[in-house]
């Protein structure tokens, strides 16, 4: 890499003679604007429900981020017609990896230490993306895969953001200097516009098609870091009036605060509505241009407002990772796996302790140690030497994981049978001393997984909903003329019933087809979002039109039975007429059912568990393995009413019946995160499949019983 490029520019062109512009040199508006960015942050990663829009404060980042690099940039062209592209990268280096890695490496050990297992591989992999600045693009990646929506987050998973602004440095200075040489300063000014706008549209368009994904990816984060570049291109122009520059900051911090405050996890995000906290931003920032003090500066130049802006940066590398290791650290402590106020303060000012220590022993020094300031080649040589010792410790993690997968196999192996294993130890008659007693293998890996396929099943693509495949063929029946034909269908949670269903049909020789959509209710409703996140119209579309295709194609293919589940407590119908869930949902599945019935079909509704992680820390089991029955929740709180349930119980079509197992999962008084020594739940909503395998009898009974 050439690390100088010279421009054609002259230093002084289109600029006034009259020294440095206003609003240079350090500003305390600016750091006190860092501190509302990164107390918003933390306050909503501590308290989700408290301010639940903090996370603009990323969006309060960016922007400062775009205005303090194009001010440098465009300072070092002006003044030498060139850009040192070696200096500017390895003073990046500088600045910002000597606290990364610190923190990636304290959390690859930690994880070891504390976390469970099956979180190790996935710390691993984010960690080296981390570390290698691709870490919001594996995010995006894992959103659109529903498998991994459940997923624990990761220790480093909030690198995200510093991976976008890395990526942003990467190519800025030489999007800046192409600008240049193109032409004048006004075209710079117009490039960056031009950049901006095609990046909010692309910002909007995303958010609408694709949420989740969206707000990950650098293209569509770009126009927020253009909005603080072209507040510092056009710095000589923006000075306002003074009574102007005051309402400029009043009016930006109010859209800043009140988005924090007003906006949640279902606003559609970053889209359009990321334009009040960027813009906010900007004019705070602008009206800064102007010298002299502001209502504000009493407040915002504060010693407490500019000691947290100064350690901004390490605390919010620090807060995250000691916010999801203290459950296990403080396990024994902690009622059902929850963090309780008092203890998310006291975390919260470690954070702020560690962050200081970090701030001036590893940022300070980081970027004032002699060797690396008098050494381009040396910065960057340590910066591969830090990639390299988090990749080693990643990998590490990673081999570790599969010695323990491989150790969890033969645990699960070695515990399957007994009166008193698995939904056995819920049957009186079997006499279980201890039926809610410590599970054998309490955290959930690879063995635990409802989701793989048997060997003897195909993925057929003829059913697809838009690019997902969600059909397999299972040919239990070894190719035997007139074997029964049965389907199982519905969204995860029919799917967490795979386990168990294969072994009914190996032993009955089925030819069995399983169906399956994520987050859709196999039902003719609307159905507008899912565990409160509301679906984009496409994902309604697809829902609806796939349900309605496989509904003709079951009643077509005349099996002599239909197997059906889905997540209905949390899959919410709304067609506006303001009837009950149970009474839209039945008039959307009695016609199908119907359908089913007078195909030749029965059809048997599998009734859905308790909730788990809606009413208790899905960590629970192994934050207290040594007593899970202080993961027991009240049945009337884990068990509510479920419209799918409800319909089918009262149904009048006689082809219809239901399979409720909720005796295996609860006594009259509490329902339960281990029984006989298995945990019940793989994740925050779905059955470990351990569990699912021993409920086998009592499926094979209740699907006798209703024929």
């Amino acid at each position: 890499m050439s690390t100088t490029t010279e421009l054609s520019e002259k230093p002084d062109t289109e600029r006034p003679a009259s020294g440095k512009p206003a609003g240079t040199g350090f500003r305390t508006d600016i750091q006190a604007l860092r501190a509302i960015a990164v107390l918003a942050v933390v306050v909503n990663h501590f308290w989700p429900d408290g301010l639940t829009g903090g996370y603009v404060g990323v969006d309060v980042f960016f922007v400062i981020s775009g205005f303090l690099i194009t001010s440098h940039l465009d300072k070092e062209i002006v003044r030498t017609s060139r850009v040192r592209l070696g200096t500017f990268y390895a003073r990046r280096v500088r600045r910002l990896l000597p606290a990364a890695f610190l923190v990636l490496g304290f959390s690859i050990l930690a994880a070891y230490f504390l976390l469970p297992y099956p979180r190790w591989t996935a710390n691993a992999w984010e960690s080296f993306a981390a570390a290698s600045y691709w870490e919001n693009w594996l995010l995006a990646g894992k959103s659109v895969n529903y498998s991994a929506q459940n997923e624990a987050a990761s220790l480093v998973q909030h690198y995200w953001s510093l991976s976008v602004e890395e990526q942003f440095y990467l190519f800025w200075p030489l999007l800046l200097i192409g600008f240049f040489k193109i032409g004048r300063r006004r075209w710079v000014v117009l490039g960056v516009a031009i950049l901006g706008v095609v990046s909010f549209a692309l910002s909007v368009y995303y958010t609408i098609v694709s949420p989740s994904q969206a707000y990950f990816i650098t293209p569509v984060r770009v126009w927020e870091f253009a909005i603080g570049a072209g507040v510092a291109l056009a710095s000589m122009k923006l000075v306002l009036p003074r009574v102007a520059a005051e309402l400029a900051a009043f009016a930006g911090l109010a859209m800043i605060i009140s988005t924090a405050f007003l906006y949640d996890h279902h606003t559609a995000f970053p889209g359009y509505l990321a334009l009040l906290p960027a813009v906010g931003t900007g004019l705070v920032i602008m009206s800064g241009l102007r010298p002299g003090r502001q209502w504000h500066t009493a407040v915002t130049a504060s010693r407490p407002v500019q000691f947290i802006g100064g350690i901004s940066y390490s605390l919010y590398l620090w807060h995250w990772p000691f916010l999801l290791l203290a459950p296990f650290a403080l396990s024994g402590l902690l009622d059902k796996g929850k963090l309780s106020t008092p203890w998310l303060l006291g975390l919260l000012a470690l954070s702020m302790v560690v962050a200081w220590v970090s701030k001036v022993v590893v940022e300070d020094h980081g970027m004032s140690w002699g060797p690396l300031t008098r050494s381009r080649g040396l910065t960057f040589s340590s910066m591969m030497i830090g990639i390299a010792v988090v990749t080693i410790l990643a990998g590490g993690l990673q081999w570790t994981y599969h010695r323990h997968v491989a150790q969890a196999d033969r645990d699960v192996a070695a515990g399957l049978d007994g009166p008193c294993h698995g939904a056995n130890a819920m049957i009186g008659i079997n006499g279980c001393p201890t039926p809610f007693g410590p599970a054998r293998v309490p955290a959930m890996g690879p063995a635990n997984e409802y989701w793989p396929i048997a060997p003897e099943c195909r993925r057929v693509q003829d059913y697809k909903a838009e690019d997902k495949d969600t059909t397999s063929v299972c040919d239990f029946s070894g190719g035997a003329p007139g074997a029964e034909k049965v389907w199982l269908v519905g969204d995860s949670h029919a799917q967490q019933w795979q386990p168990p269903i294969f072994e009914i049909a190996r032993e009955r020789k089925w030819q069995l087809k399983v169906s399956f959509l994520g987050a859709c209710p196999f039902a003719d409703v609307h159905n507008p979002s899912f565990r409160g996140d509301k679906h984009t119209e496409q994902e309604v579309k697809r829902c609806a039109d796939w349900t309605k295709r496989m509904t003709d194609v079951i009643a077509d293919d005349k099996p002599s039975m239909v197997l059906t589940s889905f997540y209905s407590r949390e899959e919410p119908a709304d067609d506006k007429s303001g009837r009950s869930q149970t009474d839209q949902y039945r008039a959307g599945l009695e016609p199908r059912w119907r359908k089913w019935t007078d195909a030749g079909a029965r059809v048997v509704v599998l009734a859905d568990p308790p909730y788990n992680g809606k009413v208790r820390s899905p960590d629970c089991v192994t934050l207290n393995a040594s007593n899970p029955e202080a993961c027991a929740i009240p049945r009337a709180v884990a068990h509510p009413a479920d419209p799918l349930t409800e319909v089918a119980r009262s149904t009048g079509n006689a082809g219809v019946s239901l399979v409720d197992l909720s005796e295996h999962f609860c006594d009259e008084k509490q329902c339960y995160a281990v029984v006989g020594n298995v945990a019940v739940y793989y994740d925050s909503d779905h059955l470990n499949s351990q569990y699912t395998r021993s409920l086998v009898p009592m499926i094979e009974k209740a699907l006798a019983n209703s024929r």
